[in-house]
């Protein structure tokens, strides 16, 4: 592929005069799940060279295939995050091969403590302590050393709104998704005015087929919406998008609340 002088805006077309740039180049993490899976449909276009990393083979290859009838050029790799090292090359790899001009940073694992535990049991938390965190932090950064050497790029971290409550329940998620806020929040100024965008998004509960979620429907977000509320915030260059509304309404509260009152309040939260 041969990429001329471009200059890339929101939208991810060229300004005139600027250069070309065909295709577009797009990573996404996580595209054999529910969320990355919308995402690839989305971006999918004849102009769009999609590569689609997953952990499930069967839906990482239907997905394929509907971006493929949209016109976007596909390439997959079925792949585990955990293995930082072998992950870490293939990004390399992918990005030598062909520049890559935007990274949807989706893939990513839920869990809780076991009912009636005390504590969370240790090696769940060292699991989603490497897939939430680990994983996407040491991609967005070896992507955005070489974006920021081409003077251009844009990357999206997928955190949770879980990442700002200190769930008793949940606390390796919990803890997990901070940390993600917090290095994508530092990543954004070391590579401010270099070119590189970097977006955060803190989704809430995101409903999709099969998820079996019993969650109020104020707090439940359709899947379609999600994703292109994802995709609003990075086109618009936004450092940080929270959805669905309610749960920007409790990061503030939570804040503003005393620390007794706060703890009571998570406390009550956690199954019995």
């Amino acid at each position: 592929m041969m990429i001329l002088k471009t200059t890339i805006v929101p939208d991810g077309t060229t300004r005139p005069g600027t250069g070309i740039l065909l295709p577009r180049r797009i990573i996404i993490t996580g595209a054999s799940g529910a969320l990355g899976g919308t995402l690839a449909r989305i971006r999918a276009a004849p102009d769009t060279a999609l590569l689609l990393w997953g952990r499930d083979e069967r839906r990482l290859a239907l997905t394929a295939a509907a971006c493929r009838s949209a016109g976007a050029d596909v390439q997959t790799l079925s792949i585990d995050l955990s293995d930082i090292a072998a992950m870490l090359a293939a990004i390399a790899a992918a990005d030598t091969e062909a520049p890559i001009d935007e990274a949807l940073l989706v893939a990513g694992q839920g869990d809780t403590a076991a009912p009636g535990a005390r504590a969370e049991d240790a090696l769940q938390v060292a699991r989603l302590g490497i897939v939430n965190f680990a994983a996407p932090a040491a991609l967005a950064a070896a992507l955005a050393d070489r974006m920021v050497a081409r003077g251009q790029g844009r990357i999206v971290l997928i955190g949770s709104a879980a990442g700002f409550h200190a769930l008793p329940f949940a606390p390796a998620y919990a803890g997990s998704k901070a940390g993600l806020a917090r290095f994508a929040d530092a990543l954004r100024l070391a590579v401010a005015g270099q070119g590189v965008q970097v977006t955060l998004v803190s989704p809430g509960f995101i409903d999709w087929p099969g998820g079996g979620r019993q969650i109020p429907r104020a707090l439940l977000m359709p899947l379609p919406q999600a994703a292109r509320l994802v995709l609003a915030a990075a086109d618009a260059g936004r450092a940080h998008a929270i959805f669905p509304w309610p749960f920007a309404v409790l990061r503030l509260v939570d804040r503003l609340l005393p620390r007794w009152l706060s703890d009571r309040l998570l406390l009550a939260l956690k199954p019995q």
